[in-house]
């Protein structure tokens, strides 16, 4: 696996205040003079797909701004299991609660794409939220909804009353957060089988004869990479429990 080092450091040249995903997260979604600081401050790295922006385990030195691409985040035990916990989207903030505890990195964040991230040292990002209330209080706030995020992952695999259900609403995730607020439900599919069955609490074998049998049913529609949910609503009903 490469390091964050082999990434290309870039001019932040993009603007926040004009980003297209600045109200699909609560932590971009602050005023024009805010925006406008932050677009001075950091910076724009921009990193190839599969490769650690950071590592388990590592002391928390920055804070990193999801601005394009996924990244999927994993734990791995002592033994050597990995687990993935979720793949993160454009306007996701990744590192926060490790930074403000200035403790280690709870997760290893790897892209699965070309993958662009404002990066904030821990000076810079504490003098950001003092400076401006409403960033400190979206901080609090996008905190709260990874806690929120995380109990319904929790209640998704232990409650989930079929493989099916598991895997439906693992794909239903993906099709919200990868749709941005478009009508269609179309998303790219970057992970792997293998990946995939880890989101989802599954095996590989049984991803694939899933994804197989939502097709013969006319549930989705696969195109290579991209996955199309045809019909949310009786897909939806899969993962009731």
């Amino acid at each position: 696996m490469r390091s964050p080092m082999s990434a290309l450091t870039v001019p932040p040249t993009d603007s926040c205040k004009d980003c297209a995903f600045r109200s699909l997260r609560m932590f971009c979604n602050l005023r024009d003079d805010a925006l406008q600081h932050l677009d001075h401050i950091g910076v724009q790295v921009r990193y190839p797909a599969r490769v650690n922006i950071f590592n388990q385990g590592e002391k928390a030195r920055a804070l990193h701004i999801l601005c394009s691409g996924q990244v999927k985040l994993s734990v791995t035990s002592r033994a050597g299991k990995t687990m993935i916990l979720k793949i993160a989207w454009p306007g996701d903030v990744l590192g926060l609660s490790a930074l403000l505890s200035q403790g280690e990195y709870e997760v290893t964040a790897e892209t699965l794409e070309p993958t662009q991230v404002k990066t904030l040292r821990h000076e810079e990002f504490i003098t950001f939220i003092d400076s401006f209330n409403e960033a400190g209080r979206h901080s609090l706030e996008s905190m709260a909804n990874e806690y929120q995020s995380a109990f319904r992952d929790a209640r998704r695999l232990s409650l989930a009353a079929s493989a099916a259900s598991r895997l439906a609403n693992v794909l239903l995730d993906l099709a919200r957060n990868g749709a941005c607020c478009k009508t269609e439900m179309r998303f790219t599919m970057a992970l792997t089988h293998e990946e995939l069955g880890d989101l989802a609490g599954l095996s590989r074998e049984t991803v694939t004869r899933l994804l197989g049998k939502f097709r013969r049913e006319g549930l989705l529609k696969i195109k290579g990479a991209s996955i199309t949910i045809a019909d949310p609503n009786r897909f939806s009903s899969l993962t009731e429990v």
